[in-house]
């Protein structure tokens, strides 16, 4: 099984050959420098979550398009065989459990966050909707101007093409499901 960033750099690579997108262009559209965009082609880069959130947005694809691998007729998904995507020195790990690709309309994500750290999310393509179920901890979400708290057990869906942002309010790892749904 390929790391992640391996995955991440040949699925942009590809999709940007697709789109005859240079680099110089990719830049432009997503707001990530060139030289971030070259090394995470070759595989050398470990971008954040807001990074490849950046690059999809730019590349106008479901954030899926860039995590996705071939799949088998099934899949058995262990977590602990997985590379998550890491932000802020591990306070956030996102795990992609089922990636689909460009033309399946949903990605489903394990994320476990640290006590008391926050986030701030990009806005996702037009029409992205986000279901989450919380496991353990407080998650605190704001989605323009509301705010909502949920604990362990309780679920939210919302419309992800806002700003939106993220916190574990409480001591303890929050941990949640999102499913990502493109339509």
């Amino acid at each position: 099984m390929d790391t992640i960033n391996l995955i991440v750099s040949k699925n942009i690579k590809r999709i940007r050959q697709e789109k005859d997108i240079s680099l110089e262009e990719l830049s432009k559209l997503s707001g990530v420098s060139k030289s971030m965009l070259s090394q995470i082609e070759r595989g050398n880069g470990n971008p954040s979550l807001s990074t490849l959130w950046k690059i999809a947005n730019g590349m106008m694809v479901p954030f899926n398009a860039l995590v996705s691998q071939q799949r088998a007729p099934y899949e058995v998904v262990r977590l602990s065989e997985m590379d998550p995507i890491i932000e802020a020195d591990e306070n956030l790990k996102n795990y992609i459990i089922f990636s689909g690709d460009e033309n399946q309309r949903f990605s489903v994500y394990y994320i476990e966050v640290q006590p008391g750290y926050s986030w701030t999310s990009e806005m996702h393509m037009r029409g992205t909707i986000e279901f989450i179920t919380v496991f353990s901890g407080k998650l605190q979400l704001k989605v323009g101007e509301n705010t909502f708290c949920l604990e362990r057990g309780e679920s939210i869906r919302f419309k992800a093409d806002a700003p939106h942002a993220y916190q574990n309010l409480s001591q303890e790892t929050l941990i949640f499901h999102n499913i990502l749904y493109n339509s």
